[in-house]
Order: C-alpha cells, then sequence, then structure tokens
C-alpha cells in the first residue's frame, strides 16, 4: 500500500471578463503598485503557470495568491485594490474644507486680512483661527492640490490703482 500526497486542486479563476493581456494592460495603467502585482499574478495564471510560479514571480505566498485570486472571482479588478487602513483623521471635515476653498477663491480682503494674496502660511494661520486646526504649510499646499486649486497666483494689484492714469500714462509715454 502506498502513501499518496493528498493535493486539493488550485481555485480557479471563474472571472472571464479579462484575458492575461487585458490584465497586463490594466496592470500598465495602475498606479497601485501592490494591485499591479496581483494582476500580473492573475495574469500569469491565465497563461498556465503553476500558482507557485506565479506567486512567486510576483513576491508572494501562494495563499496569498488565493486569496487574491478569491477577490478577483468575487469582485473583479476593483477588488484587487489595496485597502487603507489607519492613519489620522481628517483634520477638517468636507464642510470646512468647502469653506477653505470658497475662502481661496474669493481671496483676501486686505484690510481685514492683512496680506493681498493668500500664501500657504497665510493660510495656515486662518484655518488655525477659524476651525482651530494646526497644520504645516506643507498640508495646506496638498489640501490645495486636493481641491484643485493650485498655489500659483496672479500678481497682486493695489486696492488704489488708476485705470485711467494707466491709460494716460501708455498714450503719452515714448515708445522708442
Amino acid at each position: 500500500m502506498t502513501m499518496g500526497v493528498l493535493m486539493s486542486a488550485g481555485i480557479k479563476i471563474t472571472r472571464m471578463e479579462h484575458t492575461a493581456e487585458a490584465l497586463r494592460g490594466i496592470a500598465s495603467k495602475s498606479c497601485d503598485g501592490a494591485q499591479v502585482r496581483r494582476l500580473l499574478a492573475l495574469a500569469l495564471i491565465l497563461e498556465g503557470h503553476r500558482r507557485e510560479a506565479a506567486a512567486a514571480l510576483a513576491g508572494m505566498d501562494r495563499q496569498t495568491l488565493r486569496d487574491w485570486v478569491h477577490r478577483y472571482n468575487a469582485e473583479g479588478v476593483s477588488g484587487l485594490w489595496s485597502i487603507r487602513t489607519g492613519g489620522h483623521p481628517a483634520a477638517l471635515s468636507d464642510t470646512q474644507m468647502a469653506e477653505l476653498k470658497a475662502l481661496v477663491i474669493k481671496g483676501p480682503d486686505p484690510e481685514k486680512d492683512n496680506v493681498v494674496r493668500w500664501r500657504c502660511v497665510d493660510l495656515r494661520d486662518e484655518v488655525a483661527r477659524r476651525f482651530e486646526v494646526t497644520v504645516s504649510e506643507r498640508t495646506i499646499g496638498k489640501w490645495l492640490r486636493k481641491l484643485g486649486l493650485t498655489r500659483l497666483q496672479p500678481r497682486p494689484f493695489h486696492p488704489k490703482k488708476d485705470a485711467a492714469a494707466q491709460e494716460t500714462f501708455k498714450k503719452t509715454s515714448l515708445t522708442w
């Protein structure tokens, strides 16, 4: 009597809307490095590689690859995204972020805010005053990008400028 080694059959990929080539294409456009590895491992399986080899080439354990096959079968490509947990809770609520965006778009009042344009340092101080939240200038810059705003600003103009005097000057100035 011979003792055979019991081996279970590998979990099959049942979701077949993407070929191995299509999964590689999706991986090339992904910005999540872990998702790229998972997609490439699944592409290797679809191409006929053994699970151990596919897992090793993708830098993961065979059991881990099995878990990702389950997730892919259940949720598709979106199930392979990394789930970010933990971290700091948001410093400002959505309402406060909307108020900050409106404040930046409106611009400062030179008399009230004592500045002619918002800089990150000015916005940091304004956020601390309005919302009682202390953050760095870098965080302010990140928030501006998240809100679809830029730190580039038009050149400030003097609040007492005289447009008529400027036009008169242009007309009477010498041209070379």
